[in-house]
This record gives structure tokens, sequence and C-alpha cells, in this order.
């Protein structure tokens, strides 16, 4: 990236930079501040002035120092690479720079995202003389044993494929070249750069109608999220928002997976990091982070990086999306992200809003959650991507009213609440059934393949969602008038729904069998449950006392039947069985 020196500093405060003779920049431009050359971007132009916002310690830059403008927007680099990659906010290489610096990175440095030495082996798709448009697949490049990386024709460019070669490649060679209806000659390569900014460009919106499964019973079951669709996680301190964004980091079912990690501690990414490499992806077998893209910009990293990252992530995902891929984002957390922006807004002294957040909080957050979406990618051949934004929340205090939750709330279609009480009562994933909601759950039912199965699946969610409000009610009039005012059809409903807590919702991510739940054994493990609350009441029916059901030695059964191997989920349904055995048995006793 070229560099034309400008102005210089005036004022420094903090990560903000003031820069006098910045004429002819424009706003988002990328600097280099001082005579380190920290990465910077101009985010307020007035005249000649210029603030901007440094994404780098700026300890020794003062007034006097010099600024050179890039006159380019902040842009990722997308191309072969960028799988198994973890990289910062504006994209270095972690890795990389750990075996060129060492454990502490040098400001100012400018690794790129992307390997200028590997070779990748291209092997194009399409013929020399075709026709090519914005989007068209080119050909391709096996990334990784999970990922094939297709390669496109940018969306400015459009004409007759003069040449195309085949062979071993870096990024930086030119594969193809395009000759445009001007006779000008366009150089194809590996690689392309967009800016983060902007979102990528896509034929047509479609509706998000199919389930994302996550492997989470709670989710899946109760509160599904779409391929395409977004969600919420907020909660306070405790809760296990991390566990939960980390669970469906590992097991969503997405081909590509971006773990943006944004202010969170850097213990908690580490976890990530030393975890990823270990784990298996379940439909493969093959390790998990041959689909995966880590975004790690820890608590004690520079704060302006902190927005970045959120929209380097995104903007990696969107371009996996155009491939025709199903992509998961997952950022954790972006109440830090909105607290950059308000530390970035109070050093250019604009106007606070409310509790002092930037008067456009609202509108950052739309404008992020709306980048997801089920699409038609652009270019042939014609192919759909789903792009699903999972976003975490920390309000203070586990406050819901706080300002990032609710612009957060008025743009995505999921909600999972999590509550401290449940996560008191070791209780996981703490996500409270009465105030979650999902606006996808009418999809659930296509999860399966059986469709009778997926039609009474969804019966059942409606009926132990009925017990689960009924719990509520039924737990104040015994904390009003005792256990003994309720009826043994009452008691049965209470112990049922201590049941679909405990053996159903309760989910160990830490099991090698409990993490990860298909939808087949979740519709054998509520059927099970809920077949235990059918013939009780038949028992009850039959004159049975329910202290008698509560002690069948079936109900342990019940409880460990979650821990039992996809391989043999026939077991369940002898569970079944033997639940109607059992109760038949004490209801032929009662009736003798």
């Amino acid at each position: 990236m070229s560099e034309t020196s400008k102005g210089k500093i005036v004022k420094v405060a903090g990560p903000v930079v003031v820069a006098e003779g910045m004429t002819g920049s424009r706003m988002y431009d990328v600097v280099r501040v001082g005579e380190l050359k920290l990465i910077g971007e101009i985010v307020e132009l007035k005249g000649d002035t210029a603030s901007i916002q440094v994404y780098e310690e700026t300890t020794g830059i003062g007034p006097g120092g010099p600024v050179a403008d890039t006159e380019a927007p902040l842009s990722v680099e997308l191309g072969p690479g960028l799988i198994e990659s973890i990289y910062d906010g504006i994209q270095r290489p972690l890795d990389d720079l750990v075996e060129a610096e060492g454990s502490f990175m040098s400001r100012g440095s400018s690794m790129p995202g992307l390997s200028r030495e590997k070779k990748w082996h291209f092997k194009p798709t399409v013929r020399q003389g075709a026709e090519v448009g914005p989007g068209d697949i080119i050909g391709q490049v096996d990334e990784t044993t999970l990922v094939k990386h297709k390669i496109m024709i940018p969306p400015v460019i459009a004409g007759k494929l003069k040449s195309i070669k085949k062979g071993d490649f870096t990024v930086e060679d030119t594969v193809a070249v395009v000759e445009d209806g001007n006779g000008r000659e366009h150089q194809i390569r590996l690689m392309q750069r967009w800016p983060v900014r902007n979102a990528r460009q896509t034929q047509k919106r479609l509706a998000p109608n199919t389930v994302l499964v996550t492997g989470q019973r709670v989710i899946d079951a109760f509160f599904p999220i779409a391929k395409g669709g977004t969600a919420c996680v907020p909660g306070p301190f405790g809760t296990g928002k991390t566990v939960v964004q980390h669970q469906l980091a590992k097991w969503v079912d997405a081909d590509i997976v971006v773990y943006v990690g944004c202010g969170e501690r850097g213990n908690e990414m580490t976890d990530v990091l030393t975890e990823f490499p270990k784990l298996k992806d379940p439909r493969s077998g093959e390790p998990l982070m041959k689909r995966s893209i880590l975004i790690a910009n820890t608590s004690n990293m520079p704060v302006a990086a902190r927005e970045a990252s959120v929209y380097t992530g995104i903007t990696i995902a969107e371009y996996f999306r155009d491939m025709g891929y199903s992509v998961a984002l997952m950022a954790d957390s972006t109440s830090r992200w909105a607290e950059a922006m308000r530390e970035i807004s109070t050093r250019l002294e604009e106007m606070p809003a409310e509790e002092g957040y930037p008067a456009y909080l609202a509108a950052r957050i739309a404008s992020f959650y709306e980048r997801a979406g089920r699409v038609q990618c652009l270019g042939n051949p014609q192919r759909e991507g789903t792009l699903s934004i999972i976003g975490a929340v920390s309000p203070p205090g586990g406050d819901l009213s706080d300002s990032v939750v609710q612009a957060t709330l008025h743009v995505v279609k999921v909600f999972w609440s999590l509550r401290g009480r449940l996560a008191y009562q070791r209780h996981f994933p703490a996500i409270d059934w009465l105030t979650s909601y999902s606006f996808y759950k009418q999809y659930l039912k296509d999860c399966f393949e059986d469709t009778e199965q997926g039609e009474e699946m969804e019966r059942f969610t409606v009926e132990a969602m009925g017990l689960l409000e009924q719990e509520a009610e039924l737990l104040e009039i015994v904390r009003l008038v005792g256990a003994e005012a309720l009826s043994p059809k009452d008691r049965l409903a209470l112990e049922t729904t201590r049941s679909i807590r405990e053996d159903f919702l309760h989910q160990n991510a830490f099991h090698k069998v409990d993490t990860y739940t298909s939808m087949t054994k979740q519709y054998e493990l509520l059927k099970t449950v809920l077949h235990f609350h059918k013939e009780g009441l038949a028992a009850v029916d039959a004159g049975v006392d329910t202290a008698q059901i509560f002690k069948l030695a079936i109900r342990e059964e019940i409880a460990r039947a979650k821990y039992i191997s996809e391989s043999e989920m026939d077991k369940i349904s002898e569970i079944r069985e033997r639940i109607t055995e059992q109760t038949k048995q004490l209801a032929g006793s009662a009736v003798s």
C-alpha cells in the first residue's frame, strides 16, 4: 500500500491523534502515524485537520510527528491462507508475528494478512475465451481438507477471459487476465482486497428458512437460529456467555466458523486458541481448525482496534459466504465494541447520547447485524450462501435495559437470555426458557428427514414449554400455601418439569458425549421425558400415589439418557418401554 506524506501531529488524546495539513484526505482513509508508522484511520475531517483513531498504543507519539496517508480505506486481504489463521483486529497474523518478533509485537508492524511466500495449487474451472463477470468462479484452491477455496472475479471487473493458468502460485501472482469492453486488461490474482466497512455485494437476499443446528438442546429445540439468522446472547458476569459462544463455534452446523474475541479477557481467548486445534469436527473427524478463522483482540490490546476486529471478522465471513458456503460468525462481545465506540466518541468531543454512548450506536449495531442473511451470491455458477451472526452482549450488572442490549434486540430475531439465578444453581447453559424467544422456530420441523418425526418434535417442544410455564405458576402457589395444596397431577407436572430442566435443558459442555446432541437424539430424549409424564398421568388416574411414581427405578435411567452415545440411541427407546412397564405395574397393584 503506497503512502503519501501529508500532515503533522498537533494533538494526542489517548488513541485519538489530531493532524494538520491533511488536505485531500478522505473519511476512513488508513494513515501511518509518527516515526513508528502506527496504523490509524481517519474518523473526522474539519478543513485540513483530521482526527485519527490509532489502532496501536500511542505512547511516545507527540506533536510535530509525521502523518502519511495511504489514500485507501481499512481493508482486509481475502484469499487462500485465511483458514486456520489467527489474526489481531486489523488482520495481522499473530502466529507469524510470534515467529518474527517473539511474544511481544513491536508497534507499527505491517506484516500482511496472507503469506507472500506460500504457493497454492490453482485449478481453473473455466476456459480461456469465456465471458466472465463480477463474482464468477474461475477456479479453486484446496485450502484445507475441508475447504475448497473458490477464486472469484472481483465485483468491478467484467469481460472476456484472455488467459488463465493452472499450477502453483502465490497470492500475488497473476492467474488470469480479463479484457473488458474498452480493451483494458485486468490482472486476476488469488488474492483480492475489500474495505471492511462496506458490505460485499450480492445478487439477491432470500428468506432464512433452515435451522442452523448447534447441538445445544435448549437452543435447537426451543430457541433455534436459522442459517443466515441473527442472535443475541446477553447476560451478567459469570453466566456463561463465552462458554455458549465457544460451544456454538465448536459444534455449529456451518461450513466455515469465524470467531471474533472482541475485548474479552486474555485467558478466555487463550482457552479458544489452545482448545480449537485439539477439537475434532463432528461431521468429518478432521481438526476443527481446518474450517475456522480466529480473530483475537483481547482487553489489554488497544481500544480502537476492537471496532476494527468486528468489521474484519464480518468481511472475511462475507467472502466465504460469497463462495456459496454456510458461515457462522461469533462476536464476543459487542458490548466491548460499543465501549470502544464510546471512548473514541468522547475523545472526538462528540455530543453523547444515553449512557455516554454516541448517538449513532444503534445505527452501527444495526448495520453490523444486517450483513447477516441467506443470499443468492453474485456471479456464476448460481449458488446460495448464508452468514449467521451470534453476538454476545455484556451489560453492566446484567441489566437488559442497557443501551447496547436494547439496540441489539431491535435488529436480531433470536434472544437467548442468560440468567444469573440459573448460573448460581449450576444450570448451564443458563438460558432462561421463560424470557428467551426465537422467530425461527417455525422451521424446526424441517431439521428432520422424517416429516412425521419433525412434526412430533414441534408438538413436544410446545408441550414441554407449556409445562415449564405451568411450573412457574405452581411454584408461586407452593411459596404461598405449601406443596400440600397441589393436586396429584400438579405434583407430577412439577416433577416432569424438573426432569425437563435437569435431564434435557441442562447440558455439560465438558462431557465428551453430552457436549453435542444431534437433532434425532434431542427428539428421543424429549420424547422420553414427556412419555414419563404421559404414563405418570395414566397411573395417577388409576389411583397411584405420586410418591410411588417418583420412586420408580427408571427415573435414574431417564436422568442418564443424555450420556448415551449417538451410536446407541436404541437404548433410549428401551427406556420408554420400561417406563410403560413400570407405571403399568404400579397401576395394576393400585387397582388390585
